[in-house]
């Protein structure tokens, strides 16, 4: 088989909840726990980090796997989903998983995923697990796919357990409270592991606190023990903050190179993060942590975070897709001078549409596009469902087909933002 052909074997014989849904979903363990004993236990040879949360995970993963790497351990990192590649996914020190490990891996164990049938993120998350083996990693940081207590990555026992935030997203699979999605995202809190929450809240911190004393594991809550109050940018857009204990400045000037307003609650965690993994016998100094902010997205390849795709006009993109991601680009939105606002805008059709929606600038002219997945919501209804939040624009068939849209329209003091799925973003980038 060739690289093309494994992939085609992952999506139809293995399909992806990114692309289908709730049809691809399989609940439990049974399936992870079956291939990790066919692995070995691949995961018990390196100390692993396992990260979930409903947002902001995959930026504090990537910036703590860009920190253990400059501080000079082989660092593994597990994320998703993937933008253009599925090797994003799998990374070692930042490069990409190499074609032919997919390739072999897919051809000398496929006769046990055709017995076991696993769900693509059963089957990636077993690859990922055996191929940070083989590359004798230190340490891997670990992302949750969905959830937590019965996601496959939840047969690892971690050094380090983080849950970022939790709001309102999957609501059909991880219940319709915050205290109910906190108690599936705190699944992943292991006996005698200390566990780092990103941010207080009063519905969801009393599952928190029950759940590590059960298990005897110390917690930290980030954003009662670091605040940073507002942040400066430099030159080349990327963030500066004076991080504060108490009224005590503890990291002066620390310029982190993810620029989305929201990252002001993941410096937090990350900071924290890096505080409990000293207190475990990591040796991170401050000049590798410094170092490492500063360049998260060139030594991991993080992208999609308000990423800006070009000037004159003004391009920007962000993968935030549920109401707290979106509320967060909209305050942000308006902090960008700009003389008018321009808005690529897809959605997948299992999302609060209609809470999203309510969150948006009137004052823009939208482009409603659909991206090239099943679960995508078309073109036409989004524009429909729009029309009553008295947004107006007009439909394309395509992600490009609305951006080339967008751009010829655009003046050179115009800003176009990009965004409402992951997978608008991808088709763009």
């Amino acid at each position: 088989m060739i690289y093309s052909e494994v992939i085609d074997y992952m999506y139809s014989q293995l399909p992806m909840f990114h692309r289908i849904g709730k049809a691809a979903f399989k609940s439990g363990l049974d399936n992870a726990l079956h291939l990790d004993s066919y692995f070995k236990f691949p995961h018990r040879n390196y100390k692993t980090i396992h990260v979930a949360g409903t947002n902001g995970k995959g930026s504090v993963s990537h910036s703590v796997a860009a920190i253990l790497q400059s501080a000079g351990y082989k660092t593994g990192l597990f994320t998703s989903p993937h933008l253009k590649d599925f090797r994003e996914r799998i990374r070692v020190n930042g490069e990409m998983i190499p074609e032919t490990e997919v390739v072999d891996f897919i051809e000398n164990h496929q006769k046990v995923f055709d017995e076991i049938k696993p769900s693509f993120f059963e089957m990636t998350s077993a690859l990922a697990f055996y191929y940070f083996e083989k590359e004798k990693v230190d340490v891997a940081i670990i992302e949750v796919g969905m959830g937590g207590r019965l996601d496959s990555t939840n047969i690892i026992t971690p050094e380090l357990s983080v849950i970022t935030n939790i709001g309102f997203d999957h609501t059909e699979f991880l219940g319709d409270t915050l205290a109910k999605i906190a108690a599936e995202k705190a699944g992943i809190i292991k006996p005698g592991v200390p566990v780092v929450i990103g941010e207080y809240h009063p519905e969801t911190w009393p599952v928190f606190e029950q759940i590590a004393s059960q298990n005897r594991a110390d917690i930290t809550v980030a954003d009662k023990s670091l605040r940073a109050d507002y942040s400066l940018f430099s030159a080349d857009e990327k963030q500066i903050f004076t991080i504060y204990q108490g009224e005590s400045p503890v990291y002066k000037r620390l310029v982190f190179d993810l620029s989305g307003f929201y990252q002001r609650k993941n410096i937090l965690t990350i900071l924290a993060v890096v505080e409990q993994l000293r207190n475990l016998g990591f040796s991170i100094n401050n000049e590798s942590m410094y170092s490492a902010l500063a360049n998260v997205s060139a030594l991991t390849g993080l992208k999609g975070r308000w990423q800006t795709l070009g000037h004159n006009p003004l391009i920007i993109c962000d993968t935030g897709h549920n109401v707290d991601g979106i509320t967060w680009i909209t305050q942000q939105i308006k902090a960008v001078p700009y003389k008018k606002l321009h808005i690529v805008m897809g959605v997948v059709s299992d999302k609060d549409v209609t809470s999203i929606l309510g969150l948006l600038p009137k004052e823009a002219t939208y482009y409603f596009s659909k991206a090239n997945i099943p679960r995508a919501l078309d073109a036409l209804k989004l524009k429909e469902k729009a029309r009553t939040f008295d947004l107006y624009g007009e439909s394309y068939t395509s992600v490009s087909e609305a951006l080339i849209a967008a751009q010829t329209n655009a003046a050179k003091e115009d800003f176009i933002f990009v965004g409402g799925s992951t997978f608008v973003v991808a088709e763009v980038i």
